[in-house]
């Protein structure tokens, strides 16, 4: 069943045999078959939050009243004005400002799907995601339009760019109540594309349960906001990582969202300071170019989530020595929709990830592709509410095994049973025999004081196989040689782990969402 009129995405799902096994463990899971995920701020309402602050700008805010007659606006302007139909695919293209949450709200309740891109996206790279999601809606900042319509010639899908601006010109005159569209729970509600740290992106197909799942496992049993909170952040609302954190969480406990006025670690300290921002989501890239910022502007946090990379204990140690926080960390993927393992409070246990979080399983598999128990590595596996369903994609196969959704990830569990991360599967270094981690030799150069940021990679090597090779950012004014470097690997972790060739850079490759691309790194070397 299901309540789309356009069914594009579902017909275009993995065969059902292919799905990873859902788990609803949680009674909070239980979702009513008939559901759209905008009904989270219908609840907000209901709860009595309607006057509370829900999105703070830089001057002014919305309450959750108005964030909710605006979305009914913005729904209202797609079906009525530009002819959206349940299940038509909808890009959003625009920085994070004001109208993005409203808009976020106005597309689910319209019953549309949306797909959120980056606003540096290039036209060939949008072409890919408008041509494979058969997109037939796009809102676009205006200034962000030229790419798009360059794009839109090799998408004959796309019928309707509508500009932000106009958007809200329509808006003006739109009635501000409409009934949320009577989607079914397992209605396809977002399009989340991979952010390609491996290359070609692939379309990750969420429903509108699993939009509410993660605010009903991560957020509720490890994060546990307040309505009082102030969330605030870097991650882009087009990735899974920044709609939890600045879109589904804070409304879920009636708590407000912060949004910046202009990129930058200097704006984000000053907006924490003038809101008084409780509760900060960025990546440990982030953690370390905010503590060159003035930290008096900082007091107002008490909770820090770092995601998107590995979060190496050094980071986190200097930030809890900066300001008595101890970071949350946590592994997610666009695939599972957010964080899957973490830990939070006396639970933290420094340069681990955590356990796996209420409403999901963990497990490790072994080179045979079976689950084991105990201590030891292997491959993460999960399984829970959420799970990986690529829109017409082969890769689905790589994805999902007998059920799990297998990340890609190398994790040691302890006698505990804490998940401690080793490697991206593809970045394992096998050196004269020796399997190498490249994140452990990334943290142990991490600990050099003349050392800002770092990217380790298996280098071919006639004699070894692969050598350890290190290319190297240094602080400005810094000045280390390689032998410095590689001694002080060798005093850190085991020495046959030192990185026998370094390169200095002035930056690294990374994708839009700053996660680093190793596999640049490899075709350079």
């Amino acid at each position: 069943m299901t309540g789309h009129v356009d069914t594009f995405v579902r017909d275009h799902l993995p065969p059902r045999d292919q799905w990873p096994e859902l788990r609803f463990t949680l009674p909070e899971l239980q979702f009513p078959a008939r559901y759209n995920v905008s009904s989270i701020l219908d609840a907000a309402i209901a709860n009595g939050y309607g006057d509370r602050e829900a999105v703070l700008l830089s001057s002014g805010a919305l309450n959750f009243d108005e964030l909710l007659r605006t979305a009914c606006r913005i729904a209202h302007v797609l079906t009525h004005d530009f002819g959206l139909e349940p299940g038509n695919r909808v890009l959003v293209h625009a920085s994070n400002t004001p109208l993005s949450i409203p808009v976020w709200w106005g597309i689910l309740r319209a019953g549309g799907v949306a797909v959120g891109t980056m606003p540096m996206l290039r036209a060939h790279e949008l072409a890919v995601i408008l041509e494979k999601a058969k997109i037939s809606h796009a809102i676009v900042d205006a200034h962000l339009a030229a790419e798009l319509e360059q794009a839109r010639q090799d998408a004959p899908s796309l019928q309707h760019i509508i500009y932000a601006d106009d958007l809200e010109r329509r808006m003006a005159n739109a009635p501000d109540n409409f009934a949320a569209t009577s989607t079914f729970a397992d209605d396809p509600a977002l399009i989340a594309f991979t952010s390609g740290t491996t290359g070609n992106p692939k379309g990750c197909v969420h429903f509108h349960r699993d939009i509410a799942a993660m605010a009903e496992t991560f957020s509720r049993h490890v994060l546990k906001p307040k309505v009082t909170d102030v969330f605030i952040g870097t991650p882009p609302l087009a990735f899974t990582f920044g709609l939890g954190a600045g879109v589904v969480f804070p409304a879920s406990v009636g708590a407000a969202t912060v949004v910046c006025p202009k990129p930058g670690f200097d704006v984000l300290a000053d907006t924490i300071a003038q809101h008084k921002a409780t509760t900060l989501f960025t990546s440990p890239t982030g953690y370390r170019a905010l503590m060159k910022q003035d930290l008096s502007k900082l007091t107002s946090l008490h909770t820090c989530v770092s995601a998107g990379e590995h979060l190496p204990k050094a980071t986190s140690d200097q930030w809890f020595e900066r300001t008595g926080i101890r970071i949350l960390d946590g592994i997610g993927a666009t695939e599972m929709i957010h964080i899957f393992i973490s830990a939070s409070g006396d639970d933290i246990r420094p340069g681990a990830t955590g356990k796996a979080v209420p409403g999901y399983e963990a497990t490790l598999f072994d080179e045979n592709d079976q689950p084991f128990e105990g201590e030891g590595e292997g491959r993460l596996a999960i399984k829970g509410p959420t799970g990986c369903r690529y829109l017409a994609d082969e890769r689905q196969r790589n994805y999902v095994i007998n059920g799990w959704n297998v990340t890609g990830d190398l994790y040691r569990r302890d006698a505990d049973g804490y998940f401690w991360y080793v490697a991206r599967a593809d970045d394992m270094i096998i050196s004269a025999g020796y399997n190498i981690g490249a994140p452990e030799v990334e943290n142990a150069l991490l600990t050099h004081d003349a050392v800002a940021e770092c990217a380790v990679i298996g280098a071919p090597d006639q004699e070894r196989g692969q050598i350890v090779k290190a290319y190297v950012v240094l602080k400005p004014g810094a000045n280390v040689s390689e032998r410095d470097l590689q001694d002080h690997v060798k005093q850190t972790i085991a020495p046959y782990k030192y990185p026998r060739a370094v390169a200095f850079v002035s930056e690294l490759p990374k994708t839009h969402t700053g996660k680093l691309q190793r596999f640049k790194l490899r075709e350079s070397t």
